[in-house]
This record gives structure tokens, C-alpha cells and sequence, in this order.
């Protein structure tokens, strides 16, 4: 494996703990885990195994999109995995909030999404020692069903939900965190460390981190599942006030959804570190690409938007 960007201090400690999550160099296929046929996130059958990268342009007279901000990126195919373009692919980096997607897989394959969890009083004090976390503005003492917190989740980033089902999923946050890692090398994400539920900054700035290559075999695992996919899809959510909890709106923070045109999903993420960082997938005239960008630079998460219609519209174009 190439050497990565970032290695930080504590990582030899992280590799005895992770184990088998960061050996080998290469990924490989693994098929969908079977889930209850009744549940709600249930895998599409139809796709089959998730096949692996591939590190080769498929055609190397065709240029890249050219004016790309971003330290490391690729496009894919979504239905294949075929690696169309990229931009340092096996390099290691933080990934901001692109952490939550392998959050809500966690949750979704372990099912009974109809749960109600209780909000706990514990989220705030766990918020306040953040720097500045984007949230759902949950209220502690709210139920909401383990979907519901899904929504909170994945569309306005909500680090108190991420907080409050890997609380309920783990149960706890250790066990949780296990989970992720454990899920991470059965899908062959070898350059891939979860340190956190929800990609903030802790226990430091590159204690998480993956790769471009290894975000789109998780985008595409990820959107195999229907329930992930209807949620990262929609442009909001409105949860109506309810028998145990306040009313809320959520807003998706992905700048491509509603606004390019066969946008599906998936992820939006950013730290100091990792900067503006986008996980993304449209399908247009029967294809469907995939494509992740990392370290765009700016101020906001849209400034990623820009970055992946660039990337998108190449792919269109030339496949």
C-alpha cells in the first residue's frame, strides 16, 4: 500500500487494535449480507457482490476533468466498480463526515429500524466538547424510531444523532466503533479506520481515515441498501411533533442533490483537516457513476459542489 499522507502518532497503537482492518494491499469482492427479507433496509438482491476497485484508467487517451480542487478523488462505475478516473486513489486521509455513511450501514444491517430510541442526556455535555459539531438539534428526552434518527443522520449531518444510535447500536460507543471496523475489513476497506461514529476530530485530527478507492466500494455498498438510498436521495425531511418527541426539519447538506440533474446521494464531510469532502452518485441515461472528492479547499461544503459537477459531467461525457 502507498504510503499514506497522513499517519498519525497513535497510529501503531490503532494498527494493533484494528488488526486485519489495515493489512494486504488489495480489496476484495464480498457480498451483501443477508438481512430479515421483512426489513426495512434490506439489500437489493439483484445486485449481487460488491466487485472490487480497479486501478487502472480505462483509457488513457482520454483526459481527466481538468480544474479539479481536490487532494484526492475518483469516478467509478457504479454498477461495475471500474475505476474511470482518479486522483492519489489508495492515498489515506481524513474524511470529515463521510464516517457517517459506514454509521448508518452499521445500523441498517443490524435492523429493527422501528425501534424507539430515547435521545440521551448525555449528547449535550458529549456536543460541548466538540468544536463546533453540525447537528440535528436533537432534544434529550425525545423518541424517535431508529429511521427517523437515520434521517438526522445522513441529511443535515447530525453528529447527536450519530451520538445517540451508536449509544443504542453498540450498545455503547466502543462496541459501536468495533462494529464499523469490523464491517470495514469485511468489505476489504484496507486503507480504511474508523476512530469515531460521526467523523469529527477525535481522539485527533487523522485518527479516521480512508481512501478515495475505498469510499466508492463503500458508496456503492452503501446505496445497495433501499432504505440509505431513499434517505440520501431527498433534498429535506420534515418529522411532524409526536407522541414523545418535538417537531423537526431537516435539510440535506449535499449541494448536488436538487440542483444537478440525476443526483441520488450520498455524503457530505469536513475538518480542519480533511477539509471540504464529498461522497456523490447521479445516474444519467441508464448510467450510474460514482464519485468521491477529498481536501476540495474553501469555507463551505458546497464549494464541493462545483468540484463534482465537474467530475460528473466528465464521466458523462466520455462513457
Amino acid at each position: 500500500m502507498p504510503t499514506p499522507l497522513f499517519r498519525p502518532v497513535i497510529r501503531p497503537l490503532l494498527i494493533a487494535l484494528a488488526a486485519l482492518a489495515i493489512t494486504g494491499a488489495t480489496a476484495v469482492p464480498v457480498t451483501a449480507s443477508v438481512m430479515n427479507p421483512s426489513a426495512a433496509g434490506a439489500p437489493v438482491a439483484t445486485h449481487g457482490a460488491v466487485a472490487p476497485f480497479a486501478t487502472a484508467t480505462p483509457n488513457t487517451s482520454i483526459p481527466g476533468p481538468s480544474g479539479i480542487k481536490a487532494k484526492g478523488a475518483a469516478l467509478a462505475n457504479a454498477a461495475t466498480g471500474r475505476i474511470l478516473w482518479s486522483l492519489d486513489l489508495n492515498t489515506e486521509r481524513p474524511i470529515g463526515s463521510i464516517v457517517k455513511v459506514m454509521t448508518a450501514l452499521v445500523v441498517i444491517k443490524a435492523g429493527d429500524l422501528d425501534r424507539t430510541i430515547t435521545v440521551p442526556k448525555s449528547v449535550t455535555a458529549y456536543l460541548k466538547k466538540q468544536d463546533q459539531p453540525s447537528t440535528a438539534g436533537l432534544i434529550p428526552g425525545d423518541k424517535l424510531t431508529a429511521q427517523e434518527l437515520l434521517e438526522a443522520l445522513l441529511l443535515p449531518s447530525g453528529c447527536d444523532a450519530a451520538y445517540t444510535l451508536a449509544q443504542a447500536y453498540g450498545p455503547g460507543l466502543n462496541a459501536f466503533i468495533a462494529k464499523m471496523n469490523a464491517e470495514a475489513r469485511q468489505l476489504g476497506l484496507t486503507g480504511t479506520y474508523f476512530s469515531n461514529f460521526d467523523g469529527l476530530p477525535w481522539p485527533s485530527e487523522h485518527s479516521t481515515w480512508s481512501t478515495p478507492a475505498n469510499l466508492i466500494t463503500l458508496g456503492r455498498y452503501a446505496m445497495r441498501y433501499p432504505v440509505f438510498r431513499a434517505i440520501v436521495g431527498q433534498s429535506a425531511y420534515g418529522l411532524p411533533a409526536g407522541d414523545g418527541h418535538h417537531a423537526y426539519q431537516w435539510q440535506n447538506s449535499n449541494p448536488l442533490i436538487g440542483k444537478y440533474v440525476g443526483a441520488t446521494g450520498i455524503k457530505t464531510g469536513d475538518t480542519k483537516a480533511a477539509e471540504n469532502c464529498l461522497l456523490f452518485e447521479a445516474e444519467r441515461g441508464g448510467l450510474t457513476l460514482i464519485g468521491v472528492t477529498l481536501g476540495t479547499p474553501g469555507d463551505d461544503i458546497a464549494d464541493t459542489g462545483p468540484v463534482a459537477t465537474k467530475v460528473l459531467n466528465w464521466g458523462f461525457a466520455h462513457f
